[in-house]
């Protein structure tokens, strides 16, 4: 599979493992929070362990949250999380961190693409992201697992965000690190890119009918330069 860049009007990017960098994040809160264990690993490393933890929580979640949005559920769900969220008293405000070069990437882009975020997270947390590293102002629209009756992987959520973006879901580029964000792409009619810097194999974006398949979000800067 290919893309075809002359087809490529607008973008959507997912959230965790696409723009944020959730895995080495949840990666390194496994391995701190695990730490009591570290006698039973060599020289203490619980990285690879923590890793693999990560990896198999992703898709029993992403298998959860499907079935809650198909029981018309996943609304209530968010607004228990933020309610959560909310009352952790004492705690510190959550931090993200970024994907390596993609606040250059988004810069960039800006004044390219009309762009949108496309993500299954709740609202408060996707705000509460864009607006840490200052990037709601770059994007048209913001899509959560609470704009749609149907979140990803329906297509609802990208040909809502075609729509805010005024083009057509077929000349938008959905880039996401899930076959969730990649089955939502196709079904909307979009073109898709798969990005390993996040939850998913190559082999499983591949399966999924990722147009193009990249190790980081940010290569997509250089790769659409050339066509730009």
């Amino acid at each position: 599979m290919a893309l075809d860049f002359a087809r490529i009007k607008a973008i959507c990017f997912d959230v965790d493992g696409t723009l944020s960098d959730t895995d080495d994040k949840w990666v390194s809160d496994f391995s701190h929070k695990l730490s009591f264990l570290k006698f039973m690993f060599p020289q203490g490393n619980l990285r690879p362990f923590a890793r693999w933890l990560v990896m198999a929580l992703e898709s029993p979640g992403n298998l959860v949250y499907e079935v809650l949005d198909r029981l018309h559920l996943d609304d209530e769900a968010a607004r228990l999380i933020s309610w959560i969220s909310k009352r952790r008293l004492g705690r510190k405000p959550k931090q993200f961190w970024l994907i390596p070069q993609v606040e250059e990437m988004i810069t960039h882009f800006h004044s390219r693409y009309p762009m949108a975020v496309v993500s299954a997270r709740d609202e408060d947390g996707t705000h509460i992201f864009l607006t840490q590293f200052n990037l709601l102002p770059h994007f048209q629209t913001v899509v959560t697992s609470q704009t749609c009756v149907y979140t990803k992987p329906f297509p609802d959520p990208v040909r809502w965000a075609a729509e805010k973006m005024g083009v057509a879901p077929e000349a938008c580029l959905m880039v996401g690190d899930t076959t969730v964000d990649i089955r939502a792409g196709k079904a909307a009619g979009a073109q898709t890119v798969g990005v390993l810097c996040g939850f998913g194999t190559e082999s499983e974006l591949r399966r999924a009918g990722a147009d193009l398949i990249v190790n980081s979000t940010a290569e997509l800067m250089e790769i659409l330069k050339i066509h730009e």
